[in-house]
């Protein structure tokens, strides 16, 4: 494979108000689907996937039909497909979330799918009901752009990545409560249950895992990055010698990091991210003695 995809600047100063009005609409359409979905392990049933054209919920099953919701980042709109045929499309331009929120409820209504959300976002410090958030209410339609193509990008990567596992893999998937892209490893082996954690928590890390992923940055980490993590985290995985050499513990947040720019201004950024998604799976896996053999494809040389 070649480093031929595009990894567009993105920094977050420069898009940060369309960020978090376009988090506000990820949430709205991701409580969509949790609330019509079967049920999934690891809650699998929530996230969003890269689309060709921008992020979609994939089908969603509805009294005897599916309906698909994706967010077009190419002709900057949200569209509602159904498997009768029927169609119903919003423009994706400024608007605030309470009026994105009412027109999507509006236009499912015409469809015909009756849904109910919680109208309180997740994962948030500070969280504002959908139904009265007024104040986030920003789209700049070239920044969205850049964003799913940063995306498609990363995407690739970590689908290459994931092809060298035969044990229990996660999809590539985009969480709307944390606003990232991720695909998780597991050992298939339980972890020990964490004291008092919610319901999601425990489902979610009920078995030890490996995962890497990336988000655009947020009030906290005020630039994209990539992380790397393992549950539990075995003794001495933060002192691990990872690549590529920018890569770097964060003891705060528990995991190894590694700024999307050093990715995107490498040689090939392709090869510094699966060096990083190897790298640190790697430690984890040895540290916490997986079974490799068993859950491994043998090594193959990457083009």
């Amino acid at each position: 494979m070649t480093d031929d995809a595009d990894w567009p600047a993105l920094p977050l100063e420069a898009w940060e108000p369309t960020r978090a009005t376009l988090h506000m609409w990820c949430q709205i359409v991701g409580k969509i689907r949790m609330a019509l979905s079967p049920y999934a392990n690891h809650w699998w049933q929530v996230p969003l996937y890269v689309s060709a054209r921008g992020l979609t919920t994939s089908p969603i099953p509805y009294k005897g039909k599916i309906f698909e919701i994706e967010f077009d980042f190419i002709g900057h709109l949200l569209r509602i497909s159904v498997s009768d045929g029927a169609v119903r499309t919003l423009r994706l331009v400024p608007k605030s979330v309470a009026a994105f929120h009412a027109e999507l409820m509006a236009a499912l209504a015409g469809l015909g799918i009756e849904v109910h959300i919680s109208t309180m976002p997740s994962e948030l410090a500070d969280p504002i009901d959908f139904t009265q958030d007024t104040i986030h209410a920003s789209y700049d339609s070239a920044y969205a752009s850049r964003f799913w193509r940063t995306l498609i990008a990363i995407t690739g990567v970590l689908t290459e990545f994931r092809g060298g596992f035969i044990g229990k893999s996660s999809p590539v998937h985009f969480f709307w409560g944390s606003f990232d892209l991720a695909v998780t490893r597991f050992s298939g082996r339980s972890a020990p249950p964490i004291p008092n954690a919610d319901v999601i928590t425990r489902e979610g890390y009920s078995h030890e895992v490996c995962s890497v992923g990336w988000w655009p940055g947020d009030e906290t980490t005020k630039h994209p990055a990539f992380y790397a993590y393992a549950f539990p985290e075995p003794e001495g995985f933060a002192r691990a010698a990872v690549r590529p050499t920018a890569a770097f513990y964060d003891k705060d947040a528990g995991q190894f990091r590694l700024k999307y720019d050093d990715v995107r201004n490498a040689a090939s950024p392709r090869r510094a991210l699966l060096d990083f998604c190897q790298s640190t799976y790697d430690a984890a896996a040895s540290l916490a003695n997986w079974n490799r053999a068993e859950l491994e494809r043998p090594a193959r040389v990457h083009s």
